[in-house]
């Protein structure tokens, strides 16, 4: 299944992505994130580490590819609990009330399903200044 989310907001393009691009600040802005692992200070393609969220949920993960420059990212995730594997395309662009950030995530349909509310609760928090 293939879902589209996005969130508008009056952060600053630039913010945004420094909340992308720097792992260790996932948790200020994504709720369901309680730390993350990963060797990288900042995001590179090959970058890999593990997501920690809820008490006993935890994805490992591998940064696939990422352009600063046109600030997009993808990677993939692997639920270690039941082996499902997610494929996740981030962007952030500039926006007349701020910036704007999208996710496109492609993976089975409960999956996609059951994480879409909680994935669009963190776009709109990460658009916050």
């Amino acid at each position: 299944m293939h879902l589209s989310l996005d969130a508008v907001g009056p952060a600053t393009p630039e913010l945004v992505w420094e909340r992308y691009a720097r792992p260790a600040r996932w948790s200020e802005w994504s709720p369901q994130i309680r730390r993350v692992d990963c060797a990288d200070e900042e995001l590179r393609v090959g970058s890999t580490g593990r997501v920690h969220g809820p008490p006993g949920v935890a994805v490992d993960f591998t940064v696939l590819a990422l352009d600063p420059v046109s600030r997009t990212w993808s990677w993939q995730v692997r639920v270690l609990l039941v082996g499902v594997r997610l494929h996740l395309e981030h962007g952030v662009d500039d926006h007349e009330l701020g910036v704007r950030t999208w996710l496109r995530l492609h993976g089975p349909a409960p999956v996609v399903v059951a994480y879409a509310p909680v994935a669009r609760w963190a776009l709109h928090r990460l658009v916050r200044p």
